[in-house]
Order: structure tokens, then sequence, then C-alpha cells
């Protein structure tokens, strides 16, 4: 049995794969045993794998893109999230809203996990043909406390995690004005990446995580959320059941859990869209981001099985 030991930027919803892998054995069958810690900060990550004391990271791409082109070389390998799984609150439903009735209101974006949801939600605004520069964005703070605030009157709209913002719906505190997966396109939201000189290293035990992830990512298509209920509230035991399954069903019938294979297209637009918030100085080339062959193996080993 070969050890994977991941550092996690988070414990979330959009996680589920790797979770229900592991609960499934999959990993276990490819004589893999992966052991996950989710880091509090979340920066814990980058000491992490470059102490050793983590062979890979799970979190947002924009890391790896930040910090290509410096000495810290880092080289994405797969992902959990095809698209990104969040969604604009607002407090009252309104038909018809658009990026355009944000102008000249304030928007709350946690911040406290990453510039992630405020850089693709100024992404989605400009594609839209809307300038964010006329929306007011309060950012870094951390998402229990923007909400806190924002059901106490702060703000007009608050970017959410798909499961929060089922809780704030469920409590009747805010409501889905933009779901993300709907309005968003694909795109590589939470990846897993190693530092660049391990990766033949780990190679052998890469393909192996990657094939495992895969085939989860094929069983939740068929999985009734009733079945998986049991493994949501071991998760996440301080939510009621009933708004995790509405969660899960949510991300479930969008595109986040339809492939461990990024793509290439989405990467370069979200680059970009890194590279219009002045976050990378350059868009690096996919093919030095991303090294494809695990995902090539593990998809020819699953063809073999």
């Amino acid at each position: 049995m070969l050890d994977l030991t991941i550092s996690a930027t988070a414990h979330g919803l959009n996680y589920l794969p790797q979770y229900l892998a592991d609960h499934l054995g999959l990993f276990a069958d490819r004589e893999l045993k992966v052991i996950a810690t989710a880091k509090d900060p979340w920066t814990g990550v980058l000491d992490d794998l470059a102490s050793g004391a983590a062979d890979i990271a799970l979190g947002g791409l924009w890391v790896p893109g930040m910090y290509w082109g410096t000495s810290r070389e880092l080289t994405v390998i797969t992902q959990v999230n095809h698209q990104f799984p969040k969604a604009l609150v607002t407090r009252e439903r309104s038909e018809g809203f658009s990026w355009a009735d944000l102008t000249g209101r304030t928007v709350l974006a946690p911040g406290i996990g990453g510039s992630a949801p405020y850089a693709f939600t100024a992404g989605l605004i400009r594609e839209a043909g809307v300038d964010p520069a006329g929306i007011t964005f309060l950012r870094d703070l951390s998402t229990p406390m923007f909400v806190e605030l924002f059901e106490a009157g702060l703000g007009d709209a608050i970017v959410l995690d798909s499961t929060t913002a089922q809780v704030m719906q469920d409590k009747g505190t805010g409501v889905t004005a933009i779901d993300y997966t709907e309005a968003g396109g694909i795109g590589p939201n939470s990846v897993y990446y190693c530092r660049t000189d391990r990766v033949e290293e780990l190679s052998d035990r890469l393909v192996r995580f990657t094939a495992a992830l895969g085939e989860a990512m094929r069983r939740l298509r068929t999985t009734g959320l009733a079945e998986l209920e049991p493994l949501l509230t071991a998760h996440w035991p301080g939510i009621p059941a009933p708004t995790l399954l509405r969660a899960c069903d949510r991300i479930k019938r969008s595109r986040t859990w339809e492939t461990s294979r990024i793509d290439a297209a989405a990467t370069d637009r979200w680059m970009r869209i890194l590279k219009q918030e002045g976050m990378i100085r350059s868009v690096p080339p996919f093919a030095e981001l991303v090294d494809t062959s695990i995902a090539d193996a593990a998809e020819l080993a699953t063809a073999d099985r």
C-alpha cells in the first residue's frame, strides 16, 4: 500500500468526489492510502508542500497561477471541480436579475480563504459587459463573519459557496440570484498540485489517485441522494441533512463533478481573468501550468481494469 498525503485549503462539499472515493474504497482498490488534512489558515498547504509534510495540495488553480514563473515551482495534476460551485445571494428574489443590477450596490466577497470568489465574480461581470468598478466590493473577511453581517443588513449581495447559499435560503435570509454553475460556464475551480520537482517521484501514486477520483465522479452521476446522505452527514454533522441534500443535488445537476481532466481553454480563461485583476503578471501557458500526462495515464489504467 502506497501513501499519498493531501493538504487541503478547506473541507467542503465541492470536494465530495475525493471523500466518496475514500468511502467506497476506490483508493484502497488501487493499493493507495490517502491521508487528507484541511489547513487553517489555508496557506498552510504551501508550507506542507515545501516541507514535504504533504505530497499534494488541494485548492484553487489561482494559487499555482500566481506562483508560475517564481522560485516556488508548482505543477497542477488534476481537478475535483470542473465548474465554480458558487452563488450570488441577495435578500429577495428578483426576476430577471443580472450583473448590471449590482451597479451602485455593495457586494460582500469573502476573502479570508483567498481572492477567487471576488476575482471570478469580477470576471463574470466584465464578460457581461458591466464595469465592476461601479460596484462596491467588501473583501478579506471570513464567510461566517460576512454572512452574519449580511443577515444583519450589511450590503446588497454576497458571494457564497453552494452549501452556505443553500443554508441561507433554507433559513429564509437570502436567495440565490445567480448560480455560477449556470452563468459561469466551465472552469477548473479546485485542483490538485504538487512541487514540480516531485512530479516524477509521485507519478505512480498520482495516476492511481486520479483514476480513483475519476471513477468516483462517474459513480456520483448514478448515486442517489438517499445513498449519499450518510456520507454527507458524517462529514458535515452541523448542517441539517435536508440542506446538505439540496446543496448536493444542485452541484450534482451541474457539470462541477463531470471530469477530473482539466480543460485548457477554461484554464486560459481563468488566467485571463486573474490577469485583468492584476493577480498574475502574465498568463502562463497551459502546458507549463498543468501536466496532463497523469490524466492520460489514469485513463489508460482505467481502460485496462
